[in-house]
């Protein structure tokens, strides 16, 4: 019997029976079974250091084989194969993209350039944003890099398309479809003075902090690649995002980070202990 998929299926086969047995002869059995896996995984070990002395042409050959690269595969020996190198990006760019995609950005992929170059396309508006340098370096290269150890420069390419704004689902401040409304969110007892409070009002995550009677509100998310802030660290007023570090200070919703960034902020109002945000919608 010389085929894998045989010698598997026979593998199984006798796994399967042993499962059945009581727990003092499965000990047994896996005592067994891990010390022939230990000579086996020493006495391949000591052969591929041979090989790689002699020949690494009939050591090459040697892995070629199915069984062989198998086996050794199993024992640890050899590294998986990897998935194509496109394929790689594409998997660390879907890992940014939902906090992209909470800022209404995006990023693609627009060149492979060999040895070790990525070019990409920061779209919609992380593509203006004033972190986005940040966002490429912290967030998009990073992720490339932790996937493709090859790739050592992650270049953002500008040329990216004008916005339509007439899909963007932006409404014209002149716009008689705006109206403001108050609405109350929690009371001021609520609201920590050392600390923030998280609320959702109309489908909206907010942050609420509180200092002597004056309340703050912004969108609880971190302008970089939107993680929510309601966890972040809050030491003197300030407050850190627990992803990657940005702050903020809570009096202005300023990032300290990054200059001429700062947090979206909400009008709010106290009226006899109870705090009220103003929505436009």
């Amino acid at each position: 019997m010389t085929n894998l998929e045989e010698l598997i299926q026979e593998i199984n086969r006798f796994e399967a029976i042993i499962s059945e047995w009581d727990e003092s002869q499965r000990c047994v059995a896996v005592g067994l079974k891990r010390a022939i896996e230990a000579l086996h995984k020493a006495a391949l070990t000591n052969l591929i250091k041979n090989l790689k002395q002699e020949s690494m042409p009939a050591l090459r050959h040697a892995v070629a084989d199915e069984l062989v690269y198998a086996v050794l595969l199993y024992h640890e020996l050899v590294k998986p194969p990897k998935p194509p190198l496109a394929q790689r990006i594409e998997t660390a760019l879907e890992e940014v993209r939902p906090g992209l995609k909470s800022h209404d950005g995006d990023v693609e992929l627009v060149a492979i350039k060999s040895p070790d170059t990525v070019e990409v396309r920061l779209i919609g508006t992380c593509s203006s944003c004033p972190a986005s340098t940040l966002t490429l370096s912290q967030g998009v290269e990073q992720a490339i890099k932790n996937h493709c150890p090859e790739i050592t420069k992650v270049v953002a390419v500008n040329n990216s398309p004008a916005v339509n704004n007439a899909n963007s689902g932006l409404i014209s401040p002149f716009s008689s479809k705006i109206t403001c409304t108050w609405m109350k969110v929690a009371t001021l007892d609520e609201v920590p003075e050392f600390s923030v409070v998280v609320v959702q009002l109309a489908g909206t995550s907010l942050i609420l902090h509180r200092q002597g009677v004056t309340v703050k509100c912004y969108r609880n998310a971190c302008t970089h690649l939107g993680s929510p802030l309601e966890k972040g660290k809050v030491e003197n007023g300030i407050i850190t995002c627990p992803a990657h570090g940005f702050q903020y200070k809570l009096e202005t919703g300023k990032c300290l980070t990054v200059p001429d960034v700062s947090l979206q902020s909400y009008p709010v109002k106290v009226k006899d202990d109870k705090v009220f945000v103003k929505l436009q919608k």
